[in-house]
Parts: C-alpha cells; sequence; structure tokens
C-alpha cells in the first residue's frame, strides 16, 4: 500500500502521495475520503460515512465519490522512472578543460568535456579553484554521448540526461557535491530549495524569489551588511532540519552590479559569463565567510522582489500561497520520513513577501525578522 501523508494548513488538509510525489491541498472533507481510500475502506461504505457527514442527495455523494476516486487514483500512479543506462559511454580522451577545487578539506577534480559543460558548472565554483593536483578526493568527469550529457564519479556512472535536461544534471552534480561535502547520503536530507540563505549567526532566513526579482542581489547586499550568505540558489537542510552551507558563488546578474560596486569593488573587473536560457550575462561574487560547520534552524521564509517604484513594503504571506511556491522550484525528499519532517518544518515557519527599493531599509527589515519586531 502506497502511504498518504496528511497535515493541516490553515482551514484546509495537504495531502502527499507516495507514488506520484505530488503535494495536493483540499477541504478536510475531502482529505478523510482520500485517507479511507488509502486504507482500503470499500466504497459502499464510504458512501454511508458521507451520508452522514454531508446532507446532500445519494446520487450526488456517488458523483462526488467518483470525482475523489479519479483524483486518488490520478495521484497514486506511479511515476515511470527514465532506465540509466551506462552502455557505451565510452571517456573521451581529450578534455577542454580541467580543474581542480578545493572545498572544506576536500580536493575535487572536474573534467568537462566541452565549453558548455564548463560554463554549466565552473562559473560558481572559480573562487574555490586551485593548481593542478596529483592527488585528489573525487574525481568528476562531464562529457558527451548520444546528444546526452553524462556524468561519472571516479568513473562510477552517475546519470545520462538529455541537453534540453540540463538543469537536472547540474542539480544532481551539486546534490553529490553536497554529499561528499558532508559525508551524508541522500537519504539524510530533507530538501533543497531554489533560493538564498542568510544567517544573522544565530538563525537563519531562507529568501526566495522568481528569476529576475533580486535575490541573489539582496543576498549579496545582505552579506555586506554583517549577514552571513549561508548558499545562493541552493539551499540544503538536512533531515535535523539543519540549513548547512554549500559553496557555490552569488550570482548577479548586469542589472545588480550598479547597485553593488560601492560594497564590492571587484565586481567590476569580475569576469562576465553569458547565459543564453536567461538571455543575461551574470558575474559571480565569493560568499563572505562560508562555514561548513555551521547547522541552523531557519526562523521565515522571505519572498523578495526589487520594485524601484516601492521604496519599502513587508506583508505576511498566507501558509498555503507560501507552500505553492516553495514546491515547484525545490527538490524535497521522496522518502515518507522525510516528507513528514518537511511538512513539520514548514508549517512551523513565519512567511512575508518583502518588496523594495531602499537597500538600507531592506536591511533593517531583515533584522526586525530575525530580532521578532515585525
Amino acid at each position: 500500500m502506497s502511504k498518504l501523508i496528511i497535515k493541516t494548513i490553515e482551514d484546509k488538509k495537504i495531502v502527499w502521495f507516495q507514488n506520484s510525489n505530488s503535494y495536493l491541498i483540499f477541504e478536510p472533507l475531502v482529505a478523510e475520503i482520500l485517507s479511507k481510500i488509502n486504507n482500503g475502506i470499500l466504497v459502499k461504505n464510504i458512501n454511508k460515512w458521507c451520508s452522514k457527514k454531508i446532507e446532500i442527495p445519494k446520487e450526488t455523494i456517488s458523483d462526488f465519490l467518483k470525482n475523489v476516486y479519479a483524483v486518488y487514483n490520478e495521484n497514486n500512479a506511479l511515476l515511470k522512472k527514465k532506465e540509466l543506462k551506462v552502455s557505451n559511454c565510452k571517456v573521451p580522451e581529450i578534455f577542454i578543460s580541467e580543474k581542480f577545487y578545493f572545498i572544506d578539506s576536500l580536493i575535487f577534480k572536474i573534467q568537462f568535456e566541452t565549453e558548455f559543460h564548463l560554463l554549466k558548472v565552473h562559473p560558481n565554483f572559480a573562487h574555490l579553484e586551485i593548481e593542478s593536483q596529483p592527488e585528489y578526493d573525487f574525481n568528476y568527469t562531464i562529457f558527451n554521448n548520444e546528444k546526452s550529457i553524462v556524468v561519472l564519479k571516479n568513473l562510477d556512472f552517475i546519470g545520462k540526461w538529455e541537453r534540453k535536461e540540463a538543469h537536472v544534471f547540474e542539480g544532481k552534480l551539486s546534490m553529490h557535491l553536497l554529499i561528499d561535502i558532508y559525508k551524508k547520503p541522500e537519504t539524510d536530507w530533507m530538501g533543497v530549495f531554489h533560493a538564498s540563505a542568510v544567517s544573522n549567526g544565530k538563525e537563519s532566513i531562507l529568501v526566495l524569489g522568481a528569476s529576475g526579482s533580486g535575490k541573489s542581489t539582496s543576498l549579496a547586499l545582505l552579506n555586506a551588511n554583517e549577514f552571513d550568505c549561508i548558499a545562493d540558489d541552493f539551499v540544503p537542510i538536512d533531515n535535523d532540519k539543519n540549513i548547512r552551507a554549500y559553496p557555490a558563488a552569488i550570482s548577479i546578474k548586469k542589472s545588480g552590479i550598479k547597485m553593488l560596486l560601492p560594497y564590492y569593488p571587484e565586481l567590476k573587473n569580475s569576469i562576465e559569463y553569458p547565459f543564453k536560457k536567461i538571455n543575461k550575462t551574470v558575474r559571480f561574487l565569493p560568499p563572505k565567510n562560508i562555514n561548513f560547520d555551521v547547522k541552523l534552524k531557519c526562523k521565515a521564509l522571505v519572498f523578495i522582489k526589487y520594485d524601484s517604484t516601492v521604496e519599502i513594503e513587508i506583508t505576511t504571506v498566507s501558509k498555503i500561497e507560501a507552500l505553492q511556491q516553495l514546491i515547484p522550484d525545490s527538490w524535497i525528499s521522496p522518502i515518507d520520513k522525510n516528507v513528514a519532517v518537511f511538512l513539520d518544518w514548514f508549517l512551523k515557519l513565519s512567511y512575508y513577501q518583502l518588496t523594495y527599493s531602499n537597500n538600507t531599509k531592506m536591511t533593517t527589515v531583515i533584522e526586525k525578522i530575525f530580532n521578532d519586531e515585525l
């Protein structure tokens, strides 16, 4: 039997379906019916139970239950997973580049067959590059095979993705680096969030926003104003609900350069990388004081947006709206015990929408959130 996890979210219920690894929000009555279906209770008995709960004609109840069963069956179907095949994945003899990175006492060697592979990975870690080393802890090999991207780790097959799935390749590579850095298997991670994490040294806040919202620029501003950058774009949280550091650089689009130059004059001459997918050029800013020993609890989610017409505006966000914004761009562990941890973690947070153009006031608002002054 597949598992359902059901939690209360405001006046609704959120239901997680194990087979499809999907999260849906329902009225409490529907969630209870889904639970009964999953527990194998006969249709006629659910029908009788519904008749006592809601005073509507039997025919209407019957149609209603058919719709609930349809939802259950649709979300209880097993996801089809692509079979990963290593056959015919011959490792190239020549690579366009071979880089070495020093991360928390570990040396990573990464081989790139093409410029495309290099641009997907290296800009994020260029600040950690060291000279070639005869000995290293991990060797990642990235190359093309049958128009797909292949990744090996210490010559073991990690995965194969079509070029249009390059974002999946990037996420999988980042997850393996995370596993290597912390020596924690994927099963020990609650999730990874497309967000920035900033800390006051005691707790952390996740800063979220759509592409172009100013999320990374805001992180850089906070990092320049005595807040610690924990991670940008890839925020890992373990199954003890601790936010952990990730060493990728902060990505700064051209629109944010002028604002940040007073704080980071080195940006003026930093390398500019073209990113065709977003039709923008990006520079990368090394985060200050990355500490891999830090374990921080999350205080709040802040959905941020830079808007030149708004000096400062802070409003609360409902749990349902926050969840709907958080899940689509996140990787959440599909293991049932980790899902329960995630939902318990999420439901106890505070959620805000912060729109701003005044950098000083934005920093002050973040400080107030940390200090419970809002």
